[in-house]
């Protein structure tokens, strides 16, 4: 299964379920990534530490050892969410 860590810049991700125990997955679902929340990341910083998202209409920069807590699904680039939405309106 894929990881949060694994999603490059400009896709989407679902969340499907959280790895991390305790405290750490406490944290990351205080953060609003909790199942079926779609992500968007946003950018990379330029050593690849953090990873800013965009999450319930916010902007979230996590670190990529909690990324790898966050399992994800329906991984797609951004271009083609919008061409599958732009073809179901019509």
């Amino acid at each position: 299964m894929a990881t949060l860590k694994d999603v490059h810049v400009g896709q989407t991700c679902v969340v499907s379920r959280l790895l991390g125990m305790g405290a750490v997955k406490r944290r990351i679902m205080d953060m609003g990534l909790t199942k079926g929340t779609k992500l968007f990341v946003r950018k990379l910083a330029p050593l690849g530490d953090p990873i800013e998202l965009t999450v319930r209409g916010y902007e979230l920069s996590i670190r990529k050892s909690e990324a790898e807590c966050v399992e994800v699904t329906q991984v797609e680039d951004a271009s083609s969410a919008q061409t599958s939405v732009t073809t179901q309106k019509a």
